[in-house]
Order: structure tokens, then C-alpha cells, then sequence
């Protein structure tokens, strides 16, 4: 499953830092869910939806969408 929130961060120009604030997640997590080096859990996935104002569905990248 990739993540797309390297590619959500870019459209809205946003950075780690500003992720970070918006979510309460660690900007060293975010690095490294954006470099696909972990997979987010499903709490993660709810805090950068909400926190970037997408659908979950929205950050995951799926032929199933």
C-alpha cells in the first residue's frame, strides 16, 4: 500500500513542519511515511486526514478506489 502524502504535501505546499503542527505527528514520522520507510497506522491515517483536511481514501494510493 503507498501513501500518498509526499504527493498531497506538494499540491498544497505545504511542509513537515506545517504537517506536523497540523497533526500532532512527529516531523520524522511524517518524513518518513512521505519516503515510504513506514507504513502509517490507521490512527496515523485518521490524524493526517483530518489534519490536512483529505479522506483518508485520499492518502492511500489503491486500483480499488
Amino acid at each position: 500500500m503507498k501513501i500518498l502524502l509526499d504527493k498531497i504535501m506538494r499540491d498544497k505546499n505545504l511542509s513537515t513542519r506545517q504537517v506536523s503542527i497540523a497533526t500532532g505527528i512527529s516531523k520524522s514520522t511524517i518524513n518518513r511515511i512521505a519516503n515510504c520507510e513506514i507504513s502509517p497506522t490507521a490512527d496515523t491515517l485518521e490524524l493526517l486526514a483530518k489534519g490536512l483536511k483529505v479522506r483518508i481514501s485520499d492518502l492511500i494510493d489503491s486500483p480499488y478506489k
